[in-house]
């Protein structure tokens, strides 16, 4: 019998609570009912973000959250600064490619963070660099992002600092109107415990007043069109009205909770990984480890190799991408996860790791995780 335990960054482990609602039989979306749910969800992924702002809700995947957060603020030409540090960064890179936009791009080794000091030289030297783009968290490499820093920087030109918290949300601390965040992106199948197929946009007053002059092409992704429904708890184009109601299942869990004490439950899982991987003498691959996922090096063995092993016992984890594939693998403990799931993980690794021959002390890592969740 195989029994599976998904630490991948997404999707995540769906709460059972969630699966009954996406059980249900199906309605009509163009429905009071809808629109009661849906002006819920609204009120409650505010909740979530931490902003006044507006929502916007789009049935695609995070991506199409990031390319809404492209066409709907800019014009053919406009200058902008992404920040590249790793695959979700290269995305930024080449959604401005695509849409003609003069972008500065600002390369940073794999595993590191951007310097705030540095993206605030760049817009004191350019003052009609239009929009800053960044993640929360890369998480190709495990790695948190100083948003509260660069908000600060941004905030003070007339640029609007957009952030790709597709990962972050929920796992890793994103105040976004204290954090001063004009466009913040975020996915569904992450720390929001649903499957995937939502995405989402928050917009401040800043970037709409960008938005009345923007002229890329848009059509589904058009944000002002889906803003003037929103006021009457609607969308322009069918929704994923499913997942929209077990989102609002979801968002009770996460607000009964609290989002505060969810992202402190996310630090506490995040450094009892790190302290039973310390443990076991595997370094981190990220100089700034997130809290939503932990990228760790396999230092004489083929990381893919460790990762395959860890399937064949039914604990998915994530590998490498390009420049880091068979280097690291990658544990999520994000959103529906707790205690005991840090234990099967390491445990399973521990495994995994004698039968791949690794000289370490056996159980070891698990003492090491053991003792800084009872440090609480």
């Amino acid at each position: 019998m195989r029994k599976e335990y998904l630490y991948t960054p997404g999707p995540v482990a769906v709460p059972p609570e969630v699966l009954l609602k996406l059980a249900e039989p199906m309605y009509h979306h163009r429905s009071k009912r809808f629109q009661t749910v849906f002006s819920e969800v609204n009120e409650k992924l505010k909740q979530v973000f931490r902003t006044k702002n507006d929502i916007i809700t789009f049935t695609a995947s995070g991506t199409g959250a990031m390319e809404a957060a492209v066409v709907n603020f800019l014009s053919p030409g406009d200058k902008v600064i992404t920040i590249n540090g790793g695959k979700f960064g290269e995305r930024w890179v080449g959604l401005a490619k695509a849409y003609g936009l003069a972008q500065h791009e600002v390369k940073i080794t794999w595993g590191t963070a951007p310097d705030p000091e540095e993206i605030g030289k760049l817009l004191a030297a350019d003052s009609s660099i239009k929009a800053v783009y960044t993640q929360l968290v890369e998480t190709s490499t495990g790695t948190l992002y100083d948003v509260q820093a660069l908000g600060a920087v941004v905030a003070k030109t007339p640029a609007i600092f957009v952030v790709d918290a597709i990962s972050g949300m929920g796992a890793d601390d994103l105040p976004v109107d204290a954090w001063q965040v004009d466009v913040c992106v975020v996915g569904s199948q992450k720390a929001l415990m649903i499957p995937p197929g939502l995405s989402f946009m928050s917009v401040s007053e800043k970037a709409w007043a960008m938005a009345e002059k923007a002229t890329l092409p848009k059509y589904y992704f058009d944000a002002r069109k889906a803003r003037k429904l929103l006021a009457k708890n609607d969308t322009p184009y069918t929704p994923a009205h499913t997942l929209i109601g077990a989102l609002n299942v979801s968002l009770d869990m996460i607000l009964k909770e609290g989002i505060e004490a969810v992202v402190a439950r996310h630090a506490r899982l995040a450094a009892a990984v790190r302290a039973g991987v310390a443990a076991l003498n595997l370094p981190l691959y990220s100089k700034r480890p997130a809290n939503a996922l932990t990228a760790v090096e396999t230092p004489g063995m083929d990381a893919e190799v460790i990762k395959k092993e860890l399937d064949k016992d039914g604990i998915l984890v994530a590998g490498g991408q390009d420049e880091a594939k068979g280097k690291i693998i990658r544990i999520a403990m994000m959103g529906y996860a707790n205690e005991a799931d840090v234990m099967i993980a390491l445990a399973g690794l521990e495994q995994v790791l004698q039968r791949v021959g690794y000289a370490f002390t056996p159980g070891a890592g698990v003492a090491a995780a053991q003792a800084s969740l009872l440090k609480g």
